[in-house]
């Protein structure tokens, strides 16, 4: 049986430390877990914790470190810029679905056509703890603060760059793109209304390559998870 799994964002030089309020609540008042009983913490950088409970309080739990176990990043890097859409409840269904799946980045992206909206950063990043938390991994993807599409692909560095489109243009299938391994790849998906043209010039005179993402015209959050599984579990091509 796995032991419960808590996100704790620093963890003291100490081997004896307390837990964060949020999670010594949970641990006492849900789960009703006492002294003696084991956890495990992760702080979202690599690291996996097991401790046991030296005292249980609902707002300052005490815990022991036993073991610590620290774990490379995600290879390689793979970011989702993705621009924000009207339904926040959507745009936030990619984030826990995305992290989910091990993605290492995560960039809100301004476009032409992107709508109004509202950039909650601590609601967002605690759907991505949570995401992490119920997938048992210990890499908390990077949240970017949201950018232009057209800064975006003027400062941007990475092995392969793809941006995927609706317009009748020549392009690849993603699924059957040529990755190469160990690169660092990134993929730009525009809002419900899809990027302009201008847009798309732009990238690909940056060096993105024009990606379909398949047959069907998907919603961009669901673009946004395709590209993603993707990227994650694409072939890649032999030396």
């Amino acid at each position: 049986m796995q032991l419960p799994f808590f996100f704790e964002e620093i963890f003291p030089p100490s081997d004896q430390f307390f837990l964060s309020e949020s999670s010594s609540r949970h641990i006492v008042q849900v789960l009703r877990m006492n002294e003696g009983e084991m956890i495990q913490l992760t702080n979202g950088n690599g690291y996996l914790l097991t401790a046991e409970i030296v005292s249980s309080h609902k707002k300052k739990t005490e815990v022991k470190i036993l073991e610590r176990i620290l774990t490379s990043a995600n290879q390689p890097k793979i970011s989702i810029a993705i621009s924000f859409i009207k339904n926040a409840g959507r745009f936030e269904w990619f984030l826990e679905k995305s992290a989910e799946i091990g993605v290492s980045q995560i960039i809100p992206l301004i476009c032409n056509r992107t709508e109004k909206f509202h950039f909650r950063n601590e609601r967002m990043k605690s759907i991505l703890i949570s995401a992490i938390l119920q997938s048992r991994q210990v890499w908390l993807p990077e949240l970017a603060e949201p950018v232009s599409v057209m800064k975006l692909i003027n400062n941007m560095s990475y092995d392969q760059k793809f941006i995927a489109h609706c317009f009748n243009e020549e392009k690849i299938e993603l699924k059957d793109a040529p990755f190469k391994p160990f690169s660092s790849k990134i993929i730009l998906i525009g809002p419900e209304g899809d990027f302009t043209i201008e847009e798309v010039e732009a990238a690909i005179e940056k060096g993105f390559s024009p990606v379909s993402l398949g047959e069907t015209r998907l919603r961009t959050e669901t673009a946004g998870l395709v590209a993603a599984v993707l990227l994650k579990n694409g072939k890649t091509i032999k030396k």
